[in-house]
């Protein structure tokens, strides 16, 4: 029988040093260091773009109207809408860092795997399927996502504005990625997702227009109509309390067209966002005052019966 001394069941615990200083201080030193890298670079991309939400939350007059009377007011318009810059702003900054967090700390961890010494070219691959198979699967949130970003990035419309979508029309209250809320003039809540507006038609972005179709029956003086109506919308403008609601001096466009019931002529006022109503009642109500105090009949789809009995 083969002799079996004491030294046949020794077990060698001594590790090289190379492969030591590999385990214990190579790979976790290039583990923490890409670790710490990756930390840097997001923090730097995150205080840049802190940095760009600021300056764009600031705004600025576009440069058409800047130096128009228009310009000095929008300069310094109403909170709400420097709030709503602020509030698109730093929604586009949060959703910048959140793509951006997810993209650095995902380089990090593929990064610290390949440290580890494990084949990340599968995980790669399956990262890439699953991406795919989520695309497939959820293409109408995809598309609701991708809608609101550019809708919030083209500044369509805002927290206040009142828009047209096509199905639904009113003021906007709440604006997300996915969803859009507004309210009608009846008071209805309108939920429309973003991948389903095909169009916008905003009425209170940056100014808006009060245009009056005032209708004179054909026997009236038109010289006499248009000069009335020039003088209530000039009279309107350089009162006091529309000195910041109408932001141009009013326009008579003249004789718009030929109507059954007379002669229809057209008055516009350029006014601040959203106050384009508000200016037309005004309007219509120092309009008809003036008319009757000029012997100036507004033509009626009924008839008019006159003491005598007789229709006129």
């Amino acid at each position: 029988m083969p002799h079996l001394d004491e030294n046949s069941f020794k077990v060698d615990w001594d590790i090289p040093s190379e492969q030591a200083w590999e385990w214990f201080v190579a790979k976790p030193g290039a583990i923490l260091l890409v670790i710490v890298l990756g930390l840097a670079f997001r923090w730097f991309v995150c205080r840049s773009i802190d940095r760009l939400v600021s300056r764009a939350g600031k705004g600025a007059v576009p440069g058409v109207i800047a130096n128009s009377r228009a310009g000095e007011f929008l300069a310094d318009l109403k909170p709400a809408v420097h709030q709503r810059r602020q509030q698109r702003a730093e929604t586009m900054g949060s959703l910048l860092k959140s793509v951006a967090t997810g993209m650095i700390m995902a380089v990090v961890a593929i990064s610290v795997l390949a440290k580890l010494g494990i084949n990340i070219a599968p995980i790669i691959a399956s990262a890439g399927i699953v991406g795919l198979a989520l695309g497939f699967g959820a293409q109408n949130l995809v598309k609701d996502f991708l809608s609101g970003i550019f809708m919030i990035l083209e500044d369509q419309y805002g927290v206040g504005d009142t828009v047209d979508l096509g199905e639904a029309t009113g003021t906007v209250e709440a604006v997300g990625l996915r969803v859009t809320r507004l309210r009608d003039v009846n008071g209805t809540v309108w939920y429309v997702r973003n991948g389903e507006i095909l169009r916008v038609g905003n009425q209170s972005q940056n100014w808006a227009r009060t245009v009056l179709d005032v209708t004179v029956s054909y026997d009236a003086d038109l010289d006499r109509v248009q000069e009335i109506l020039q003088q209530v919308a000039t009279s309107t403008y350089e009162e006091p309390q529309f000195h910041d609601v109408i932001i141009e001096a009013p326009e008579v466009w003249g004789v718009e067209r030929f109507d059954k019931d007379g002669v229809v002529v057209r008055v516009v006022l350029k006014t601040a966002p959203a106050q384009q109503w508000l200016v037309a009642r005004a309007m219509r109500r120092r309009i008809k005052a003036e008319f009757d105090r000029a012997g100036i009949r507004i033509p009626t789809t009924f008839p008019m019966v006159h003491m005598d009995g007789e229709e006129a």
